[in-house]
């Protein structure tokens, strides 16, 4: 059992709902959802029933079909799973709730019941078909949980001392200085490669094998290849999945989608993008055309790019093509010595930084009329009545033409402007350059 962020806002949810709602949990497969509530269940409540409904009975699942007597539900899930229920002082987790959607839908009448509190965990768990034919319960609180974020991965690694010190840096807007910086990137760089996926850093603390933390990686993809075959028998979402890697490489303004699946158009596709960003295993940004305060009223749904919800898993999908992923190749993107270009990999770790903090993701391409050369903003944030434009790069350089042309064409819209790079934490001018180290502490 790993520390994890969420356990404060279930701690939240138990205290201000006080029973009056459930509290649905949503994210992708293996994120730690399960583990995590149990946990939690075991701490804070005098008992619980945990309901898997992955392996639940077919009496279980029938119990949700009629719930017009719940003395009656109660008394055989006490039987069944051999646990006592305390009013107001136990919980009831629906685990995979997706698979059960009556369950879904119970959870209307057993809040209002307000004996005991609920707990949904999913996965999946937009999908149509899902929940096409039952009622979406209105006293349900939705929480996203994410992948592992650099905090937590130093935490697991038994490090208690380095987020702290970087909060406290970037607040104060220091460097840290060369020797600690190197090493403080080369343990981002671990971060990066392992991942935020509770096994794979389970994996690695056992282990410090990184062939074994990609085998955990790998079992992990062909998880989510599986429930993609589930919701479209096509295999396009697979395909457009397996793609990510090769599409963020190109650097191309959007994902070209023509390109990975013949004859198709990102307007044409638009449900199947919705279904994998409703599966949390990937993450989108999309297009802001006129970049400005609210920038979802910007948005242009037909041009957008595709990150993975966790880094670890890019670099392993990156290696698809064969068995496993060498420890020879880990080692180089250890130390930074791989042969290939890897901005890609970075823009996806800030994406998915940036998403875990809370933000939207945005980007912004255009064409400065002056020199006819096109610019792209890697990432828009919004905040207060202004918006931040930030640039993303892979190493040590210092040029930021992206951002001085954004500056030149959006003068009176820019509160803050953010290098994120590979060197140590300076300003220049205007411009806050940021080791991506420092870019969790960013709120």
């Amino acid at each position: 059992m790993f520390q994890r962020k969420i356990y404060s806002k279930l701690m939240e949810w138990k205290q201000e709902s006080d029973g009056k709602t459930a509290l649905l949990i949503e994210g992708p497969r293996r994120v730690g959802k399960s583990t995590v509530v149990e946990e939690f269940a075991r701490k804070e409540y005098k008992s619980y029933i945990l309901i898997d409904f992955s392996k639940a009975s077919k009496e279980v699942r029938e119990l949700f079909d009629d719930i017009s007597n719940l003395d009656y539900v109660f008394l055989r899930l006490q039987l069944i799973y051999g646990a006592d229920l305390h009013e107001r002082n136990s919980v009831i987790i629906f685990d995979e709730v997706q698979l059960c959607p009556m369950a879904r839908q119970a959870i209307k009448h057993l809040v209002k019941d307000h004996r005991y509190d609920y707990i949904e965990t999913g996965s999946l768990i937009s999908i149509k078909k899902n929940i096409k034919d039952i009622l979406i319960p209105s006293e349900e609180r939705k929480i996203n949980m994410y992948p592992m974020d650099y905090e937590e991965f130093l935490w697991a690694i038994g490090d208690n001392s380095t987020s702290k010190l970087l909060a406290e840096v970037f607040e104060k807007r220091m460097s840290v200085g060369e020797a600690a910086h190197r090493k403080l990137m080369r343990d981002f760089r671990l971060y990066m490669l392992v991942g935020g996926m509770p096994q794979a850093v389970h994996a690695y603390i056992e282990t410090n094998n990184f062939r074994k933390v990609d085998e955990e990686k790998r079992d992990i993809l062909k998880l989510y290849e599986d429930d993609f075959k589930k919701i479209d028998t096509t295999g396009r979402i697979s395909m457009l999945f397996d793609a990510i890697p090769g599409q963020l490489n190109t650097n191309a303004s959007r994902y070209q989608v023509s390109s990975v699946l013949s004859g198709e158009r990102a307007g044409t596709i638009l449900e199947l993008i919705a279904d994998m960003v409703d599966s949390k295993t990937v993450q989108i940004a999309y297009h802001a055309n006129d970049p400005n305060v609210g920038l979802a009223n910007a948005k242009d749904l037909r041009k957008f790019k595709l990150f993975l919800a966790d880094t670890g898993l890019l670099i392993t999908l990156v290696f698809k093509d064969k068995d496993f992923t060498e420890n020879i190749i880990y080692e180089k993107l250890l130390s930074d010595k791989l042969g290939v270009n890897l901005g890609y990999v970075y823009k996806n770790v800030v994406a998915q930084i940036l998403v875990a903090n809370g933000h939207a993701l945005y980007y912004d391409t255009f064409l400065n009329e002056t020199t006819k050369h096109n610019y792209e903003i890697d990432f828009l944030l919004s905040k207060k009545n202004k918006i931040c434009p930030l640039e993303v790069k892979s190493s040590g350089y210092q040029t930021h033409k992206s951002l001085d042309a954004f500056s030149e064409k959006y003068p009176d819209r820019i509160l803050d402007k953010y290098l994120v790079y590979t060197k140590d934490l300076k300003k220049d001018s205007d411009i806050i350059m940021i080791p991506v180290y420092m870019l969790p502490f960013m709120k």
